[in-house]
This record gives C-alpha cells, sequence and structure tokens, in this order.
C-alpha cells in the first residue's frame, strides 16, 4: 500500500537529516557512529535538495531513483554497526537499526511515482502541481 506522496516523504527527509545530526548528542554517542551520522546527514541533504519532488531544490535526481537509493541505504543502515565497527555501543547499534527498519517501513509505504504526470498526489486534488 502507497500511502505516503512525495510531500509527505519529503517532509520525512527532513525529519531523517534533523535526526542524524542530532542523534549523537541526544544518545551519547561518538566516534565512528557519530561520523557516520554527521556524513549520512550531508549525503541526506544533498539527495534531498537534489530530488524531482516538492520539497526538492534543483529537481534533477527523478524521485524513483531517490526511492532507490534509498531501498539500497535500509539494509545498509541496519549492517553498519558491523560494518563500520559499532556494534558494541548499544545507543548507535539501536539508533542504527532503528533506522535503518523505519527507512524500510518508509521506502515500502510511499508512492515513488507520484511525481510523474498524471499520477495521483492526495495533497494536490489528485494533480501533480507543476
Amino acid at each position: 500500500m502507497k500511502i505516503l506522496s512525495a510531500r509527505i516523504h519529503g517532509y520525512l527527509d527532513i525529519a531523517v537529516i534533523a535526526a542524524l545530526v542530532l542523534a549523537p548528542t541526544l544518545l551519547g554517542f561518538g566516534g565512528r557512529a557519530a561520523s557516520l551520522c554527521y556524513v549520512l546527514a550531508g549525503l541526506h541533504a544533498a539527495l534531498t535538495a537534489l530530488t524531482a519532488y516538492p520539497l526538492g531544490w534543483l529537481k534533477v535526481i527523478p524521485f524513483p531513483v531517490h526511492g532507490g537509493l534509498e531501498a539500497v541505504m535500509a539494509p545498509a543502515l541496519i549492517a553498519a554497526p558491523w560494518l563500520v565497527g559499532f556494534a558494541r555501543v548499544p545507543t548507535a547499534r539501536v539508533f542504527f537499526v532503528a533506522a535503518g527498519v523505519a527507512l524500510a517501513v518508509v521506502w515500502l509505504i510511499t508512492d515513488y511515482k507520484s511525481t510523474v504526470p498524471g499520477a495521483h498526489d492526495e495533497l494536490h486534488g489528485g494533480h501533480v502541481a507543476t
């Protein structure tokens, strides 16, 4: 069931960027886990700014490509504590596993075709704003 529009997904992208920036301080972890959070926040901010959807600025990356990148990132986030070497830091491990699971759920319920002309976008009365 694809219940999230591109606009709502964009708002979630902004929340993800904020969560990645704030997590190390709020959850009290540093080192590799914190560095990875900051790098991912920057990359996600760039992806958000470049995506062709309502909250994108430059609109050069098609929204379905954005979705494809997120499909790859969900399992990568889950594996990150072991791949990057901070699995023994409980708060960082739980944060990254939870973030990966959340991203997978968002990926499953987002309508990545909602920015295609003629596609349904419930925030625009069934029409995509141009």
